[in-house]
């Protein structure tokens, strides 16, 4: 059982750093903005880049946040924004493709095999009876840490006062003098670092590849969808409950369910799990389980 709760917390982490970027976008600029789970893989593939002409990687981690944030600042002013003049679904549809940009400059950047940063092979360690690695115990700690950080700058500063009016009515935030625009701006540049943070996470404990946003796109977005999109504390229990649903699937023994000694479904099932999870929010609660936080302005 404990070994169970140590592997939901690693994956609510690997999750919870995207669906939260994603739904704090969400809430300002009211699009699904598929390509900010390349964000991830950017800030992977980045850091990967970064440290193979010797750059060391705690520099590399944050240049490649940083230089993502500002990327996603960059797309959001020249791309999104002009495709949200001709709707919201326009603008979806740009990001798919922007997404698909996104890996082919991968592909050209690392090729399409699987590589790991040079980092030392480690023992797992055996807490309580749960086996964890090192590497596992800081990239989660520091993913929790950065969640942690992010709602306090939320509810606990004037930035995250105007963040939250932002999103609950933009132009009563700007008639009582907030400049949305830099508030957007903010938010924007936030959800990249915090996106590319995630995937360099994922990077760091296992492979950079160009299929990191691409796996994480159906999880992160059930998680989203699942807390409720614009609310990114509620995304974050979102990725917590598909990861509970994911690691269920996979570790639990069914076996005797069909009569034999051993039975588990592979790793495959794990994409099932989050789609039939999406199907049931989005039939039955398709504004997700939680209150948006920014109704309580």
């Amino acid at each position: 059982m404990w070994q169970f709760l140590v592997e939901v917390i690693i994956r609510t982490s690997d999750l919870a750093l995207v669906a939260v970027a994603l739904s704090s976008v969400y809430g300002l600029v009211r699009f699904p903005n598929v390509a900010l789970v390349q964000y991830a893989t950017a800030g992977a593939v980045a850091t990967l880049l970064l440290t193979a002409i010797g750059i060391p990687l705690p520099v590399a981690i944050a240049a490649a946040a940083l230089l993502t944030g500002g990327l996603a600042v960059v797309l959001n002013a020249f791309v999104f924004n002009r495709l949200l003049r001709r709707g919201s679904a326009m603008a979806m549809i740009g990001s798919l493709a922007v997404s698909m940009m996104f890996l082919s400059a991968f592909m050209l950047a690392i090729g399409t095999r699987q590589q790991r940063l040079d980092l030392p092979i480690e023992p797992p360690l055996d807490i309580l009876g749960g086996m964890v690695t090192r590497i596992q115990l800081w990239t989660t700690g520091s993913s929790l840490l950065l969640l942690a950080l992010f709602a306090m700058l939320l509810f606990w500063t004037d930035i995250g006062r105007q963040v939250r009016a932002t999103s609950n009515n933009e132009m009563l935030a700007r008639a009582t003098g907030i400049d949305t625009d830099r508030v957007k701006l903010l938010v924007v540049f936030l959800s990249g670092v915090l996106a590319a943070l995630g995937g360099i996470a994922l990077g760091v404990r296992g492979e950079v590849g160009m299929q990191i946003g691409a796996d994480l796109l159906l999880p992160v977005f059930a998680a989203a969808v699942l807390g409720g999109l614009g609310n990114p504390m509620g995304a974050l229990a979102g990725a917590a409950l598909i990861a509970v649903a994911e690691t269920f699937v996979t570790n639990v023994n069914f076996g005797p369910l069909f009569g034999a000694d051993l039975l588990f479904l592979p790793i495959g099932y794990v994409t099932a799990a989050s789609f039939a999870i999406l199907v049931l929010a989005l039939l039955l609660r398709p504004h997700g389980l939680f209150v948006r936080e920014a109704n309580r302005v």
